[in-house]
């Protein structure tokens, strides 16, 4: 029998408390050094520094970024214009304020994050954690009036998947009660939840199994392309998406271990191992509507070799972007859905890595 078994139990006081205990140890050890002070100064200068740049996520009119520093430990939700953002200053007006809510509700509140509805983007869900811990509490928030939503939707704290369908409705995933989470501690099953009714009465769409990772919803709000999907995560490395439908819940046949993404017209999978012929590590692409007919004649919009890899892509409105790794060399490619032919962008650092920010799917084709 394994004398270690009870480590399993991730949620239980025995694994918790050896836990504790090894933290404990570790950093003592750490910070007997004498080296760490001066670290721990040096990290938290730059930390607070009030030059470094802000990261931004654009979401309707407004570029949206979390900013902490010494005066707001927390964290200051805000946001700017695209104009604003270009000035050398800019014009930051603040949607939350973290410091000044924990302060008000008596709480340790860590910022965990807000999913905005599309298209509007008039709406969100937020997620705060009590010390930064893997379960959160969902409260809804008005962007236009910058506050929460009176009865709006709101979740206790535990482990959740949350996404919009539209203004009344959301995918839910949380701990609804025996057999509702994972072995993992996470979210088995994904329901629709409508405005004004219980989170204990909406609709069951799917269950995955016990020992999955997790599941989840989302509704894909483009315009004439709207869609709704699951995931399932059944390991690190292997996952199912499902169409849900009028009939349904359709499972999108490619292989388990591959990457899938929809976006438009256009399907785009990225297999871990060999597959129809094509090697690991490509990317292909389909009409959507083609595949569900039964078609895989895929176009290869990439292929690697001994020398290159790709490392992700990104979807503007329109356009396809790709950045490959060809010895150790960061190269950025756009290209044309329909024909896939590459032509390669300028700006990418001779050596080193870069990484494309892009808008949501219904904005002009405007990168960071």
């Amino acid at each position: 029998m394994d004398e270690l078994l009870w480590l399993e139990e991730v949620t239980g006081d025995r694994a918790l408390d050896w836990v504790r205990a090894r933290n404990e140890e570790t950093v003592t050890t750490l910070t007997k050094d004498e080296r760490f002070a001066q670290l721990q100064r040096e990290i938290r200068q730059v930390w607070d520094a009030d030059d470094r740049i802000p990261f931004v996520v654009r979401r309707g009119e407004y570029l949206y970024n979390f900013w902490q520093d010494a005066d707001h430990p927390r964290g200051l939700w805000r946001r700017t214009t695209l104009e604003s953002y270009r000035q050398a200053q800019p014009d930051w007006e603040v949607v939350l304020d973290v410091d000044e809510l924990a302060a008000a509700e008596g709480e340790n509140w860590v910022w965990r994050g807000a999913t905005a509805r599309r298209p509007d983007y008039d709406r969100c869900l937020i997620e705060l954690s009590r010390g930064g811990a893997d379960a959160t509490v969902v409260r809804e928030f008005d962007l236009r009036e910058l506050r929460f939503v009176p009865d709006g939707f709101t979740l206790p704290e535990a482990k959740h998947q949350v996404s919009w369908i539209d203004r009344d409705r959301i995918y839910v995933g949380t701990d609804f009660g025996p057999g509702s989470l994972t072995a993992s501690g996470y979210p088995r099953q994904v329901r629709e939840w409508r405005r004004g009714t219980p989170v204990s009465e909406a609709q069951l769409v799917f269950e995955g199994e016990e020992d999955d990772v997790a599941v989840g919803g989302w509704h894909d709000a483009t315009p004439g392309f709207e869609r709704d999907w699951i995931h399932r995560s059944i390991d690190f490395f292997n996952s199912e998406k499902l169409l849900r439908t009028e009939n349904g819940l359709r499972r999108i046949d490619v292989p388990n271990d591959s990457r899938l993404s929809v976006h438009r017209e256009w399907m785009l999978v990225r297999p871990r191992s060999e597959w129809l012929g094509h090697p690991p590590g490509s990317l292909l692409a389909i009409r959507f509507d083609d595949f569900l007919a039964g078609k895989r004649d895929f176009t290869v919009v990439y292929r690697p070799d001994e020398h290159s890899s790709l490392q992700y892509h990104v979807w503007t409105r329109d356009y396809l972007l790709l950045e490959t790794l060809t010895d150790v060399k960061s190269r950025l490619y756009l290209a044309e859905p329909g024909t896939w032919k590459r032509n390669e962008l300028p700006g990418a650092p001779a050596i080193g890595s870069a990484e494309i920010i892009t808008p949501p799917p219904e904005n002009p084709n405007k990168n960071f």
